[in-house]
């Protein structure tokens, strides 16, 4: 579950598979950086998600002092787990809360987010 941001027009994709599919979107391939998630706040901006029990399942908070910004120009745009072989997403919006849900009931998942500034976080 690698994702990379292209150099070219500066979107982050998922890389499920090799091949050229985005040379139709005008991007090239090689100008695609894998992000390495980081795992320590720095400066205190409060990017690492957290996960917690909730009635339903797991619930992620993106910044367990403070929560994340989700103003127009910074927000995180995707939280999701990992649990397995299955993975959970959530897509976020300016404005959103820093969080979601998941009907998952194992607490010791892979949580990360990606937030359009600052990059891919995770908990581990």
């Amino acid at each position: 579950m690698d994702i990379y941001k292209c150099k070219h027009c500066d979107e982050a994709w998922d890389k499920i598979f090799e091949g050229t599919a985005c040379e139709e979107a005008g991007c090239a391939c090689e100008d695609m950086t894998q992000l390495e998630e980081k795992t320590a706040d720095f400066k205190n901006e409060k990017h690492v998600p957290f996960v917690e029990k909730s009635e339903n399942g797991i619930k992620v908070i993106v910044g367990k002092a403070a929560l994340h910004p989700m103003v127009t120009d910074h927000w995180i745009t995707m939280i999701e787990v990992i649990d397995g072989s299955m993975v959970y997403r959530k897509y976020l919006n300016p404005g959103d809360a820093p969080e979601a849900e998941f009907p998952i009931h194992n607490v010791n998942v892979k949580a990360r987010e990606y937030c359009n500034k600052h990059g891919l976080w995770a908990n581990q």
